[in-house]
C-alpha cells in the first residue's frame, strides 16, 4: 500500500519531469532557436529581414495550431475512455513514450540541413505526448486528499516543484551546454562533450536533455502512483465512451458554472500559452536577443513562477481559487500591454535613444510578471476544475478542460501567425493575447466559486 505522502510526491514528480518541455523547448531554447534558424534561411533566400522574422513566427504559430487541433479533438475522447475503464496509467505510459521520442528527435535539426516540416512534426509529437499525459495526471488530483480545501495547496506546490525542474534543466543548459557569443557557457566552459557551436549542437542538445530528464524523473511517479478506482472494464469500449462524452456535452447547459468556466479558461489559458510560446521568439526578433540571453531571462521568469505558484497555492487554500485566477489575469493583461509597447529604442512610443537598456529591463520585468502570474493562474485553474467537475467523471472532465484549453489552442497561434503575416510586424502580431485574457476575465462573472456540484 502506497502512503498518502508518497502518492502526493509521486504526483509532484510528473510536473518536475515534464516541465522542461515547456521551459526549454516551447519557450526559452528551442522555440527561439527555430525562429533564428528559419529567419536566417528566409533571408538567405532573398526575403527582407523584418518580413523573414514575421514569417518565422508565423511558421511556428501554424505548427502549434495544427498540433492544438489534434489535441482538442482527442483529449475529451481519451478522457471518457479512461473513466469508463478506470485505467489511467497505461495511457500515461504511452504518451510518455511520445514525449521522449518527440523531444529526443529535435537533436536532428542542425541549420545545415534544417527542415521546417520535420522540426515542427517532432516537436508536435512530443507536445502531444506531454499534453495528453498531463490530462490523465491532473485527473488524479482529487484523489490525493479527502479535504477539497487542501487541493489548492497541493496543486500550487506541484506546479512550484515543476518550475524547479524547469529551472534546474535551464541552469544545466546555460552552465555546461549553451554557448554565448564568446563560444563558452555561462560558467566560462566550452560546451560539454565537445559540442560544435558551428552546427548549433550546444543548442540542439536541449531535445535529448529534456527526453532523458523526463525518463529519469518519471520513475518516482510510476513507482508511487496507482489507479485507485475499481477497474470497470477489462477492454476499451470506445462506443460507450463516446456516448457518455456526448451526453456530458449535451448536459453542459444544466451545469452553467462548469460551462462558463470551461469557456473562460479556454480563452485565458490560450492567451497564456501564446505568451509562453512566442515570448522567446518575440525577444529574438524584436529585441534581437541571442538564445543564451533568452536563457538567462528564462531563469528570472522561472524563479518568479516557482515562488508565486507556491504562494498562489497558499492563497488558494485560504481564499479559494477564484480570487487568485482574477488577480493573475489582471496582471497578465498588464504584462501583455507592456510587451507590445516595447521596441529596441523605446517603450510606449517614447524614444529612449539607441543603446538604451530600459527596453531590455522592461522585458525582464514583463517576463517576471508573466512567470509569477502564470504559475499562480495555472495551479489555481487546475484546482478550480476539481470544484466544477462531476466527481464521478473526473478524467473526462479534465479531458473537457483540455478541450477547452485546446479547442482554441490553435486560436492564439493562428491569430498571432495571421497578424504577423498580414502586418509584417512581430509587435503587432502579439496583440491578440491581450484580447483573449480580457474575454476570459469577463466570462468568470458566470462561474460559481464552488461550482454546480457545491464542492
Amino acid at each position: 500500500m502506497v502512503s498518502k505522502r508518497k502518492r502526493i510526491w509521486g504526483w509532484y514528480f510528473f510536473d518536475f519531469a515534464s516541465q522542461p518541455y515547456n521551459t526549454l523547448l516551447l519557450t526559452f531554447i528551442f522555440g527561439p532557436y527555430f525562429a533564428k534558424v528559419v529567419t536566417g534561411i528566409l533571408i538567405d533566400d532573398g526575403m527582407a529581414e523584418g518580413l523573414a522574422k514575421a514569417q518565422a513566427q508565423a511558421y511556428w504559430g501554424w505548427g502549434l495550431a495544427i498540433t492544438g487541433i489534434a489535441i482538442a479533438i482527442l483529449a475529451p475522447i481519451l478522457g471518457a475512455i479512461a473513466d469508463n475503464s478506470g485505467r489511467k496509467l497505461p495511457w500515461i505510459w504511452a504518451f510518455s513514450f511520445l514525449y521522449f521520442v518527440g523531444s529526443g528527435a529535435l537533436w536532428w535539426t542542425a541549420p545545415q540541413d534544417f527542415s521546417v516540416l520535420w522540426a515542427l512534426f517532432f516537436f508536435g509529437i512530443g507536445l502531444i505526448g506531454m499534453e495528453f499525459a498531463t490530462i490523465f495526471t491532473n485527473s488524479y488530483l482529487p484523489e490525493l486528499d479527502d479535504d477539497p480545501d487542501e487541493l489548492g495547496r497541493i496543486s500550487g506546490s506541484g506546479w512550484a516543484f515543476g518550475y524547479i525542474g524547469g529551472l534546474i534543466t535551464l541552469g544545466i543548459m546555460l552552465a555546461v551546454f549553451q554557448a554565448g557569443d564568446s563560444g563558452r557557457t555561462m560558467l566560462g566552459f566550452e560546451p560539454l562533450f565537445g559540442l560544435d557551436p558551428a552546427t548549433e549542437a550546444p543548442t540542439r542538445i536541449v531535445g535529448p536533455l529534456s527526453a532523458v530528464w523526463f525518463a529519469v524523473f518519471m520513475i518516482p511517479f510510476f513507482a508511487y502512483t496507482r489507479d485507485l478506482d475499481k477497474i470497470i472494464a477489462t477492454r476499451l469500449s470506445i462506443g460507450k465512451a463516446m456516448r457518455d462524452l456526448l451526453g456530458t456535452i449535451r448536459r453542459l447547459p444544466e451545469t452553467p458554472s462548469l460551462m462558463a468556466y470551461l469557456g473562460s479558461s479556454m480563452f485565458y489559458r490560450d492567451a497564456l500559452n501564446g505568451m509562453y510560446t512566442f515570448g522567446g521568439v518575440y525577444a529574438v526578433g524584436v529585441l534581437e536577443w541571442s538564445v543564451f540571453e533568452i536563457g538567462v531571462f528564462g531563469i528570472v521568469s522561472i524563479i518568479a513562477g516557482a515562488a508565486f505558484a507556491w504562494l498562489g497555492g497558499q492563497a488558494d487554500r485560504k481564499f479559494g481559487p477564484m480570487p487568485v485566477i482574477k488577480v493573475s489575469c489582471g496582471a497578465l493583461i498588464f504584462a501583455g500591454c507592456l510587451i507590445i509597447s516595447i521596441s529596441p529604442q523605446g517603450i510606449a512610443g517614447i524614444d529612449l535613444g539607441e543603446g538604451s537598456a530600459l527596453p531590455d529591463i522592461a522585458f525582464y520585468v514583463a517576463g517576471a510578471l508573466i512567470g509569477a502570474a502564470g504559475g499562480s493562474l495555472q495551479a489555481s485553474s487546475r484546482n478550480m476544475m476539481t470544484r466544477q467537475a462531476n466527481p464521478e467523471r473526473m478524467t473526462e472532465a479534465f479531458g473537457l478542460y483540455a478541450l477547452s484549453g485546446k479547442a482554441t489552442s490553435f486560436l492564439a497561434p493562428t491569430l498571432i501567425a495571421f497578424a504577423s503575416q498580414t502586418t509584417g510586424s512581430q509587435r503587432l502580431g502579439i496583440t491578440p493575447v491581450v484580447g483573449l485574457f480580457i474575454i476570459g476575465l469577463i466570462l468568470l462573472a458566470w462561474v460559481k466559486p464552488k461550482g454546480d456540484f457545491g464542492k
